[in-house]
C-alpha cells in the first residue's frame, strides 16, 4: 500500500459543503449533506444535491500551496456523470476549489 504523502493528511476527513456558485445552499443537501471527502491515498468522494460521485485523487502543489486535484465519476439524478475538480486549503482552515462536470455545469 502507497504511503499518503505528509501534507496530504490535512486534507484526510469529510469537509462540508457549504457554499458553490452555481447551486444554492438549498440545493446543496437535497439528498445528503453536502461533503468531499478524502481517504487514503487516492481514494474519496463527493455529494451534494442528487450528485454522488467517487474521486481518485492526487496531491501536489498549486500556486505555493497543498493541493489535492481529482477527477470523479458517479450519477446525478441516476445518470451516469464525471468530471473533474482541485481544493487547495485556504483561509481558516477551509478548503476552497473548483469543481466541474464534464459537458454540463462549472
Amino acid at each position: 500500500m502507497a504511503k499518503v504523502p505528509a501534507f496530504a493528511k490535512a486534507f484526510i476527513g469529510r469537509w462540508r459543503i457549504v457554499e458553490m456558485d452555481v447551486w444554492d445552499n438549498e440545493f446543496l443537501d437535497l439528498v445528503d449533506t453536502a461533503h468531499l471527502t478524502f481517504k487514503g491515498v487516492a481514494d474519496g468522494e463527493i455529494a451534494f444535491g442528487a450528485l454522488r460521485g467517487f474521486l481518485d485523487v492526487r496531491y501536489g502543489a498549486r500556486d505555493g500551496s497543498a493541493c489535492a486535484e481529482f477527477s470523479w465519476e458517479g450519477n446525478d439524478e441516476n445518470d451516469p456523470t464525471c468530471g473533474r475538480g482541485w481544493v487547495a486549503i485556504g483561509t481558516a482552515g477551509r478548503l476552497v476549489g473548483h469543481f466541474y462536470i464534464h459537458n454540463g455545469d462549472e
